[in-house]
């Protein structure tokens, strides 16, 4: 008779996530428990609502940590940061390189308040150095809180899977009412033009998603019309606006 092969020894979690979602495994190490977990996770709302209090005019831009300087989309997104802070927005990024440091940099470059949420990850690099006010969090959904609560628009550059999910995330709890008048734009056309055609073909057209949802998504490559879009909103939801009303 062949005996079991023995149970493999539990192996330490990579990440706070991690150590969260596979806690009832046994291949996960436990280090905490459900009620410490909670307490963590409060902390981290609470750190992040007390450094962010107050931002009423900020811009959650999102974009790949793999786009090096000198890259034409790096370049691009560091001179959106500037426009953005010569409007009055403070820049919030994720605080990693790439497209996000390009943002933080171009806030940085004109006085304006850079803002970095920070994510511990098994293969993160440090944050970069154009963060104002750096922030660090265990856990992804309580990151993602700060980028919708204390944004007025969200600017998404080329980017990976991250950069996906916090486009449909948006999007998700935009059309589920979660936030009301938050414009998505997405900044390169030869980019997203693709992924916007197949949204309207397949989703839309076979009523997977409403008939003005793909209305939702606005593409283009000028800067002034990104920084407009961000304004009007920031206007109408300070209620200063005349559409307002």
């Amino acid at each position: 008779m062949t005996e079991p092969a023995p149970a493999r020894p539990p192996h330490e979690p990579r990440t706070g996530d991690e150590e969260l979602l596979g806690a009832d495994l046994p291949t996960v190490a436990e280090r905490y428990t459900d009620a410490q977990r909670v307490e963590r996770m409060a902390r981290e709302i609470e750190m992040g609502f007390a450094a962010l209090k107050g931002t009423v005019r900020g811009v959650s831009m999102f974009g790949s940590a793999r786009i090096p300087e000198g890259d034409p989309d790096y370049e691009q997104a560091r001179e959106l940061g500037r426009r953005l802070g010569r409007a009055g927005f403070d820049v919030i990024t994720g605080g990693g390189p790439g497209i996000m440091e390009a943002g933080n940099r171009g806030a940085k470059d004109v006085g304006a308040r850079s803002i970095g949420l920070n994510i511990e990850l098994p293969f993160e690099q440090e944050g970069n150095p154009y963060q104002d006010v750096r922030l660090m969090f265990h856990y992804f959904f309580t990151r993602k809180i700060m980028f919708v609560r204390y944004a007025n628009a969200f600017v998404v550059m080329p980017g990976g899977f991250g950069t996906l999910d916090e486009l449909f995330e948006s999007l998700v709890l935009i059309q589920t009412g979660k936030v009301a008048d938050f414009p998505v734009v997405l900044v390169g056309t030869a980019f997203w033009g693709g992924l916007k055609d197949w949204i309207g073909e397949q989703m839309q057209t076979r009523g997977l998603i409403g008939p003005h949802d793909l209305d939702r998504l606005q593409v283009t490559d000028d800067l002034d019309q990104v920084v407009a879009i961000c304004e009007r909103a920031a206007a109408r939801q300070m209620g200063t606006s005349p559409d307002v009303g």
